[in-house]
């Protein structure tokens, strides 16, 4: 096997693992979410912050409405804050490190944001569209 054909076989493999732990369920962070896009005008990541509460069926629901939080599609929401970077780095220093008090209360969430803000770098860098999982 050559090693192009080792390396498009390691990424098949790797893209099917990462589409099986994309299904998996999820604990909510009770301290909010965050929405990741690319600013290609500016070459920054940007991380828009929203509080949520976790009802007892542990939907986020809108602290202002007691509304269910959908998770697709387009939600007229204000974000609290909005955190940008150059690399993914200086995006997670920001919200982890220099905002008392952290706005991410879970370590798998915390994981999470970093994954997605390396992914967005890479598209940022690659000039490709960034879509958050």
């Amino acid at each position: 096997m050559t090693l192009t054909a080792a390396s498009h076989d390691l990424s098949q493999a790797i893209q099917t693992i990462d589409h099986e732990l994309s299904r998996r369920s999820l604990a909510l962070d009770p301290a909010g979410y965050f929405i990741i896009y690319i600013d290609r005008e500016q070459n920054l990541i940007c991380a828009k912050y929203y509080s949520n509460n976790i009802n007892e069926q542990g939907l986020a629901t809108d602290p202002d409405t007691g509304k269910p939080i959908p998770a697709k599609g387009k939600v007229d929401r204000q974000a609290i804050q909005l955190f940008t970077g150059r690399s993914a780095k200086e995006l997670c220093v920001k919200i982890f490190e220099q905002t008392q008090p952290c706005p991410v209360t879970l370590f798998d969430h915390a994981a999470y944001l970093g994954r997605e803000a390396q992914r967005a770098e890479l598209a940022l860098l690659q000039q490709q569209e960034y879509i958050q999982d």
